[in-house]
């Protein structure tokens, strides 16, 4: 008998002959496996749990305290502007602005959102004053979000949020400006700013102290309603209070202000100068009693203000004086001692100066004036004759003493110091310009401290505009004084003085260039000044464009006020004699400055 091996069975057939059953087709094995996948998603779950309640912990509570948590900004109220006597010229209140969503309106009203939207912008309109078809147009539109009114009191914001719950408020703080116009050039204007959530400076001192002004915001870190906005109750972590703004104390007087605002405007009106400023200063201290321009605004409507009423150009638009310099040129002189107040001059209708011809405004032979004279009559020639006795050094020095060509520092912004050629630069000619106040510029209110400077006996006080200034601890602060310049002696500027009263005395043949200044019942001392413009076109002085200045003080001999003034390019009118006139007339009145019964002495001009 032959073995024979068994032939291998075919692949997949079991022993008899049928198909081999894979393990996957073994419930229990399957059971098996699912328990294999529990366990290892059960593993790795807990190693999550553990990384979360372990390693992540710190983190993600800090995450989820961040999503609870605000960052509340508590506003910082910002200080008031008052005037030196304590009247308020800004403060702040608190305001609402009223929003409103015009979409969810629309979901919610249906059919009647069109009607409602208009009702509301009526009532809207009636406490605000604003403009119910521009409001109907915002509402009745698509978006999400409208701004009704942007400072409403509380007390109407409440009762239209009554009668139409749609709308919602957002706490601000309005500036509030009780004179209107007064001063306006000088405090200039705040404006709310969205994006900082705060009253922001935007010209003016309100600008310029903004940082004193505005104080430091404070804020809370808590937890609150979602959607609303509002604070939990116990939910506060962290707070830090709101530190108010300092108030700022001007040393302007508001009725002084207000009365050569007016008479500014209302001469600069009629003479039809392209505009005009005053300045007013106390002679002892060179503080700013009042300082206008001929056109001012409403700080209150800052948006809808003409731009060229809301600069202050007393401070940021130098001119050409004219012959109100001519005060420099003779204070030198007599400083100097090489010219007296009786001398005699004969003077010619013109002079040559390097290769220059200077002539006075009216055509003459040789004249004879005395030194005052000269001054009284505003001879150019005579005083190019008295300056080169003078001489270029010693009258550059008086110059730079007097603060022509500096910044006076007043206090207030975008303050110019005006020009005056370098002594390094000067040519020739440059001899010929500068005495008679041309060729060199200045401010108004540079203008009036050079004649605070003779007014207080040759001691120039730089000018100041702010008094005080009180920080949220009550404490008033009082600005530090500017340190005074000694520009000529007292005995020169006494001189200078009665030289001056001859400018504006009336008498046969002895006539001055500014009798309209003239006071009666006291003695004033002033100098009037014209100066030729530059014609753009030409590039050379203009014959019909110019510069008309007058700057003096009251009383003459025991001066208690300075007063500045300049009109550019009137038309109707020569002189700004007739405004002094009247702002002087207001302060004598008003601060009842005692009357002069002394007749007032003639001072020789011209000799026959």
């Amino acid at each position: 008998m032959v073995y024979a091996p068994p032939r291998p069975r075919p692949r997949g057939q079991g022993p008899r002959g049928g198909r081999r059953r894979s393990p996957a087709d073994d419930p229990r094995f399957r059971l098996r496996l699912a328990w294999v996948a529990l366990a290892a998603l059960l593993l790795v779950s807990g190693a999550k749990l553990v990384v979360v309640q372990t390693v992540q912990a710190g983190t993600l509570t800090a995450d989820a305290e961040k999503q609870r948590a605000s960052r509340i900004v508590i506003p910082a109220e910002r200080g008031a502007i008052s005037d030196r006597n304590g009247a308020v010229l800004a403060f702040s209140t608190e305001s609402k602005a009223l929003v409103t969503n015009p979409r969810l309106i629309n979901s919610t009203k249906g059919a009647d959102a069109v009607a409602y939207k208009n009702r509301m912008a009526d009532a809207v309109a009636a406490v605000t004053h604003g403009d119910p078809e521009e409001l109907k147009r915002a509402l009745n539109s698509d978006r999400g979000y409208v701004v009704m009114a942007t400072a409403v009191d509380p007390g109407p914001a409440r009762d239209l949020r009554t009668q139409f719950p749609e709308i919602a408020e957002e706490s601000r703080e309005a500036r509030q400006y009780p004179n209107g116009t007064l001063a306006s050039n000088i405090i200039g204007a705040a404006t709310w700013s969205a994006d900082a959530q705060k009253l922001i400076g935007r010209i003016g001192l309100e600008s310029s102290d903004d940082e004193l002004l505005a104080g430091r915001d404070g804020f809370q870190i808590a937890d609150t309603a979602e959607g609303s906005g509002t604070v939990i109750p116990g939910s506060v972590r962290s707070e830090q209070a709101a530190v108010s703004g300092s108030d700022v104390q001007l040393t302007i007087d508001s009725d002084l202000q207000f009365q050569v605002q007016r008479m500014l405007a209302d001469y600069a009106g009629r003479a039809e100068a392209r505009s005009g400023s005053a300045v007013v200063l106390d002679r002892a201290t060179g503080q700013v009693l009042a300082l206008a321009d001929n056109t001012s605004f409403d700080p209150a409507q800052l948006l809808s203000a003409d731009p060229n009423s809301l600069g202050n150009k007393g401070v940021t638009t130098p001119f050409e004086p004219g012959s109100v310099n001519k005060v420099v040129t003779m204070a030198a002189a007599l400083e100097a001692g090489v010219a007296k107040p009786d001398d005699v001059l004969d003077v010619p209708g013109s002079i040559e100066v390097a290769d220059r011809t200077i002539k006075d405004a009216w055509a003459h032979g040789v004249d004879r004036y005395t030194l005052t004279g000269v001054l009284a009559k505003s001879s150019n020639v005579g005083t190019l004759m008295t300056a080169q006795k003078v001489g270029e050094d010693r009258f550059s020095d008086m110059l730079a003493k007097m603060g022509v060509g500096q910044k006076t520092g007043v206090g207030l912004p975008g303050e110019s110091g005006g020009r005056v050629p370098a002594r390094a630069t000067w040519s020739g000619s440059t001899f010929g310009n500068l005495p008679i106040g041309q060729g060199l510029s200045m401010t108004v209110l540079q203008m009036a401290g050079m004649y605070q400077a003779i007014a207080n006996d040759g001691v120039r006080v730089p000018p100041r505009i702010v008094a005080a200034t009180t920080g949220p601890d009550g404490v008033r602060v009082p600005t530090e004084a500017p340190e005074p310049v000694q520009v000529m002696s007292p005995q020169t500027a006494q001189t200078l003085r009665t030289m001056l009263t001859a400018v504006t005395q009336k008498a046969h043949g002895q006539s001055g260039t500014g009798p309209a200044a003239a006071v009666p019942g006291y003695e004033v001392a002033g100098k009037t000044g014209t100066a030729q413009q530059v014609d753009p076109a030409t590039g050379a002085y203009s014959r019909s464009q110019y510069w008309i200045t007058f700057a003096g003080m009251l009383p003459a001999q025991d001066p208690r006020f300075v007063i500045g003034i300049m009109l550019d390019a009137p038309k109707g009118g020569t002189s700004a004699a007739p405004l002094f006139h009247d702002i002087a007339s207001y302060l004598a009145q008003r601060d009842a400055v005692p009357v002069q019964t002394a007749p007032q002495p003639v001072q020789t001009l011209q000799i026959r």
